[in-house]
């Protein structure tokens, strides 16, 4: 799951446009694609921009933006293992996201990507809004709805929507600032969340 510093974000952007190796966006197309090294198919709606991969992303992770990732992102992490964890961190670090477990309940998920937010993203506030079952990829899962204050001191809203599918963790979710860009990208997610299912 990606959370961008603001500089770090700027410096991505225009190192894009000037050609910098490794730090290019691409375009998505609305239609059928698959994500994750095909382990899930979506279906936007509109053009996305596919970010490129920096080295605290996982394996089994992609990231996509409508208007650039200080304003929102959209993470998919698809057939994460059970002891994985959701984000790259140093075995020394002081403070940690807790390990994916295929024998999490909803709420333990939840406090996981709170957890994420607060170590990873510097939140200083994270409430949860709602949490409630949901089927994702033709299976059951949940729905977890949150707000938090960034590190940058942007207010941003959340929605995870995701499912444990044979012991192994599947997740979409979508962050953008709370003010305009939320409620402006909340159906095309909903039209990604619905359309997803598992494989190519």
């Amino acid at each position: 799951m990606r959370l961008i510093p603001p500089a770090f974000a700027a410096a991505l952007l225009l190192g894009g446009c000037a050609g910098g190796p490794g730090l290019y966006y691409s375009l998505v197309e609305p239609g059928p694609r698959t994500v994750v090294h095909g382990a899930l198919t979506v279906s936007p709606g509109l053009r996305w921009n596919r970010a490129p991969r920096r080295g605290a992303d996982i394996a089994k992770e992609e990231d996509w933006t409508l208007n650039g990732p200080l304003l929102d992102s959209l993470t998919f992490i698809a057939g994460l293992e059970n002891g994985k964890r959701i984000v790259r961190q140093r075995s020394k670090a002081d403070r940690k996201v807790p390990n994916f477990r295929s024998d999490m309940s909803p709420q333990d998920i939840a406090s996981m990507i709170e957890t994420f937010y607060r170590v990873r993203g510097g939140a200083s506030e994270f409430s949860m809004t709602a949490l409630a079952p949901r089927s994702f990829v033709g299976q059951p899962g949940f729905q977890f709805d949150y707000d938090y204050l960034g590190g940058d001191e942007v207010r941003r809203r959340g929605r995870a929507v995701g499912a444990i599918v044979q012991g192994r963790f599947y997740l979409t979710l979508f962050d953008a600032a709370r003010m305009h860009y939320y409620d402006a990208g909340l159906p095309e997610f909903e039209r990604i969340a619905q359309s997803a299912r598992l494989g190519g």
